[in-house]
């Protein structure tokens, strides 16, 4: 599992979308997406309920005004006065979104879950898929959805360096998430087929490997049965 960041320049220079090289000998991409922006803006950068905190912040300020006598046209100028603040409030985050989900792009191939992201500095992160232990699907009300997936034990990254593909809240021992992907369903079964795949592999690679310790006389099928297990 490793992290590289550098620069970049609207990732010009990948050899291939999405990741920091050429897919080694065997390894072929299997899916590829982004984060759909607004589901991030509501869910990472909580842009809804900035904009419900500000609504209130103007209804205050309108009613305060009304409270202290003044006129219907001095309330709308109380009101509209910090109006320009307040879509800034609600736009600034937004754009962070939309930023945000144009430089992230995730990858899943028969080898490992690659998660590239940063605004102002590029981190690609790799997961191999023999360091994953389960991966779980959490569905928005968009249709968008959220893919969190545990390691096996020992194995452990940065909070900081996955952010915000991280699950929320798991600070002692991050998980590293799929954000707001669209179809998220198919892109969970898709995870999970690849990873039991990836484990029946890695399975018969150790019973091979065992088989060839064994004395060629003491081989036998209910040996490597029992290795597999």
């Amino acid at each position: 599992m490793t992290a590289h960041p550098h620069g970049h320049d609207d990732f010009a220079f990948e050899p291939v979308h999405g990741l920091p090289e050429e897919l080694p000998k065997g390894e072929r991409i299997l899916w590829q997406g982004s984060p759909a922006w607004r589901s991030l803006a509501r869910s990472v950068f909580h842009t809804r309920k900035i904009a419900f905190y500000v609504a209130l912040l103007l209804i205050w300020q309108g009613a305060t005004a009304l409270h202290d006598g003044a006129g219907y046209g001095m309330v709308a100028i109380a009101i509209l006065m910090p109006l320009p603040l307040a879509l800034a409030a609600i736009a600034i985050p937004s754009l962070l979104a939309w930023w945000s989900a144009r430089t992230t792009v995730y990858t899943i191939t028969n080898k490992r879950v690659v998660i590239r992201s940063g605004i102002a500095l590029e981190v690609t992160v790799n997961l191999p898929l023999a360091k994953i232990d389960t991966a779980a699907c959490r569905l928005h009300r968009d249709g968008s959805g959220d893919i969190p997936m545990a390691f096996t034990g020992g194995v452990r990254v940065a909070y900081l360096a996955l952010w915000p593909n991280a699950r929320p809240w798991r600070l002692s021992r991050p998980q590293p998430m799929l954000r707001c992907v669209p179809e998220p369903r198919a892109v969970a079964d898709l995870l999970v087929r690849t990873l039991i795949a990836a484990q029946a592999e890695d399975g018969l690679k150790a019973v091979a490997g065992r088989a060839q310790a064994i004395p060629e006389e003491e081989q036998s099928a209910p040996r490597l049965v029992a290795a597999a297990s």
